[in-house]
């Protein structure tokens, strides 16, 4: 336990050594930002796997 203390310590104190990114003033969605677009295209490539699959295994039984 003591070997995965100094990087699970790293890991939650890196945040607060980088600089925050964060303005505090709101603006308005004019787009989708890239991660939606990135989690969109995963949900959609995982339905398709998925898909694939289920056809598959029921074409071999």
């Amino acid at each position: 336990m003591v070997r995965y203390s100094l990087p699970l310590l790293l890991l939650l104190a890196s945040p607060s050594l980088l600089a925050n990114g964060h303005t505090g003033t709101a603006t308005p969605r004019t787009a989708p930002e890239l991660s939606d677009l990135a989690l969109f295209a995963m949900a959609a490539a995982g339905i398709w796997f998925t898909r694939r699959a289920l056809r598959n295994r029921a074409r071999k039984d």
